[in-house]
């Protein structure tokens, strides 16, 4: 961002590319929104609700009550009828956009200074592929909460290292949390969504990761 807060940042996991939105602030690099090149993908409002949520099969566009505005589904997953995509258009905030035109055209728009970047982000998954995806890991709320607790210590001793590192300074308050706690993050927010529990803890949950 033109502030230096980090924006976009992009990161490879096996055979998989991750891209992550952070918001424009300093102490706290909030998830705006997470890209994934196997088919998943989440935005959040500003509040840490969830906006847009895709999958392999299909997706959804949720307003800011909770409430399914738009569902549909992807039609080279459907074999029979299917609900289209309306093309849709958001704004994370004043840099970033997303715009989803369809299964593999996610566009990822970054525009600050008079210099734009973007980043296609989507994917064709064919059914028969899909079919052999194994089921998500599904957790207890207890074991999510020590998951999420866990990457929240490790977050404040990283903090606590750069505070060591330079004590007369704020540049340890700008620097961004290592990327695998990024990730880690990131992989607590899928098994929350993945997972039986209620709409508090799962906002409770994200509340934790990404203070």
């Amino acid at each position: 961002y033109p502030s230096g807060n980090l924006a976009i940042i992009v990161t490879r996991e096996r055979d998989q590319l991750i891209c992550i939105v952070q918001e424009d602030e300093l102490r706290t690099a909030k998830i705006r929104a997470l890209f994934q090149s196997d088919g998943r993908s989440t935005c959040y409002y500003p509040n840490g609700d969830e906006w847009i949520n895709m999958s392999i099969q299909g997706g959804q566009y949720l307003d800011q009550a909770g409430n399914r505005v738009r569902r549909w589904m992807w039609p080279n997953l459907s074999p029979g009828p299917h609900v289209p995509l309306s093309p849709i258009f958001i704004s994370l905030n004043r840099h970033v956009g997303v715009r989803i035109l369809a299964q593999d055209k996610i566009f990822v728009s970054f525009l600050a200074m008079g210099r734009q970047a973007k980043l296609n982000m989507g994917t064709k998954v064919q059914a028969s592929a899909a079919s052999q995806l194994p089921p998500p890991t599904r957790l207890g709320e207890d074991e999510l909460l020590l998951l999420a607790f866990r990457v929240r210590i490790l977050q404040l001793f990283d903090r606590m290292r750069g505070c060591l590192n330079f004590p007369s300074s704020e540049q340890w308050n700008k620097m961004q949390p290592p990327t695998y706690l990024m990730t880690q993050a990131v992989k607590i927010l899928e098994l929350c969504m993945a997972a039986d529990i209620s709409d508090e803890l799962r906002s409770s949950i994200r509340a934790i990761v990404n203070a």
